[in-house]
């Protein structure tokens, strides 16, 4: 039975008060739009999913390309039948059209898969994803043929509720599946005589029934899961929802959380059991923890894998990079994109690297910048080193050879080769290459004065007391 599913994400969303379209805002790390169609995609191949596009179209189309979706631009937005109308030659041969609103991101697949099979099993021209809120107050409700039934006799706006229809819990939740044939054989009767003069797809079921076609109604199990977000603080609220559940998640699979409410985890990010989130964590993005690690508070880890038995001490900051097995980080320590850490290796006190592989048990403990640089195993790089690794126009590699020790205050200026074994002598600046088992000092003969500093102080006292004096 092949499905097609349809995802409305043409609106503006003029309540939220944004320049930016209204699928485009984020919440969990991705855009509204974007978990919609994750959901979607379990459920078909991307190729049967429609996205229907229309303000700011192309940032839309731009953001969500590369899940593989197909997309259908409503030119004009007069409303949600209209954008089926404006489908029907991209899902007109389908038998089935599932129809998915693209700003209700907690919408799991789940929820999708039962929809559909229950649209099945009941042979129905029209089913309807209900749901009963605490508060249905200002939602269509869901009116059935009785109690106990499954079939809808309509669909009520808010404004258009009788006092007994007040008391209806069930709203629609906008979330639809159709027989194909049996709407588009009817749909082009819709008509705009409502407040906002547009087409409304809810109006369907009206159609359906006097047509006498089957319109049946699933409600969902967690009524969160249908809602939207109309104005930034519901935006911040759904977002909060999900991030508490993706917490739950995690934890529910062997993953230790303090005060879960303070951390901000992204939808992706993927944690391994018995690794310890302390509070105000961040992980975002595509971030990969493995098992028995540690990440401590205020650490921010995007885009990121760090293996098994990593601990991450305060304050970190660590970004598109690579970490591996039992490595030690921090406490701030900034990791910038294309930074590889080695088993074992240290990156600690605000010590900052970028595009840099270190090697094996290599040690970076303090105060270190560390750039376009290779560094071996069991090298120690001493408090204040620093790679020159750019002259203004390119910037050039450092290679640092296993077992190395550079002294602190060491300045490596790129490109150049520090030879195997080798020794750097603290404070020195190093020009040229050094050879393996060498020693390099590049600094200044140091020059003593005696009793320079006392004499200094008897002459400043001296000035002192002629101004006193004059």
């Amino acid at each position: 039975m092949r499905f097609a599913i349809v995802i409305m994400a043409a609106g503006k969303g003029t309540r939220l008060k944004s320049k930016r379209a209204k699928v485009l805002h984020q919440i969990g790390g991705k855009a509204l739009l974007e978990h919609v169609i994750h959901a979607a995609t379990q459920i078909v191949p991307p190729q049967d999913v429609y996205v229907v596009v229309g303000h700011q179209a192309g940032a839309v189309q731009a953001a969500v390309a590369p899940t593989g979706v197909h997309f259908v631009t409503q030119g004009e937005q007069r409303g949600t039948g209209h954008a089926i109308q404006t489908a029907r030659q991209a899902v007109g041969n389908y038998e089935h059209i599932l129809v998915l609103s693209g700003d209700v991101p907690l919408l799991q697949p789940e929820t999708i898969a039962r929809l559909r099979d229950f649209h099945l099993v009941e042979r129905a021209a029209m089913t309807i994803l209900t749901a009963a809120p605490d508060s249905p107050h200002g939602y269509g409700r869901v009116v059935r043929m009785s109690p106990d039934s499954v079939e809808v006799a309509t669909i009520v706006e808010q404004k258009a509720l009788t006092p007994e229809q007040e008391s209806i819990r069930e709203i629609n939740s906008g979330i639809y599946a159709f027989a194909t044939k049996a709407l588009f054989q009817l749909i082009n009767e819709l008509r705009t005589d409502n407040a906002h003069g547009e087409y409304y797809l809810t109006d369907m079921a009206d159609l359906l029934v006097q047509e006498h076609e089957r319109v049946v109604a699933i409600e969902a199990v967690d009524a969160t899961e249908v809602l939207g977000a109309n104005t930034i603080v519901e935006m911040a609220e759904l977002d909060a929802a999900m991030r508490l559940a993706k917490a739950r998640k995690l934890m529910a699979q062997g993953v230790t959380i303090y005060r879960p409410e303070t951390t901000v985890i992204d939808a992706d990010v993927q944690v391994g059991a018995d690794t310890i989130i302390e509070p105000f964590v961040q992980l975002l993005g595509d971030t990969h923890i493995g098992e028995d690690c540690r990440v401590r508070s205020y650490s921010v880890i995007e885009n990121s894998t760090l293996a098994n038995h990593v601990l991450v001490r305060q304050g970190c900051i660590i970004s598109e990079a690579h970490v591996q097995a039992g490595a030690l980080l921090g406490p701030y320590a900034h990791l910038r994109p294309g930074s590889e850490i080695g088993e074992e290796a240290h990156v600690g006190n605000f010590v900052e690297t970028k595009k840099v592989r270190m090697g094996k048990g290599s040690k970076a403990n303090h105060l270190s910048y560390l750039g376009d640089a290779e560094i071996g195993s069991g090298v120690n790089i001493g408090a204040g080193t620093i790679t020159c690794n750019y002259d203004g126009v390119n910037k050039h590699p450092t290679l640092i050879e296993d077992g190395v020790f550079v002294g602190s205050d060491t300045t490596l200026v790129a490109p150049i080769v520090i030879g195997k074994g080798s020794y750097i002598a603290a404070g020195s600046c190093i020009t040229e290459d050094v050879p393996p088992d060498a020693l390099a000092l590049g600094r200044a003969r140091q020059a003593t004065k005696t009793d320079w500093a006392k004499s200094r102080r008897s002459q400043v006292h001296a000035a002192k007391e002629i101004e006193k004096g004059g």
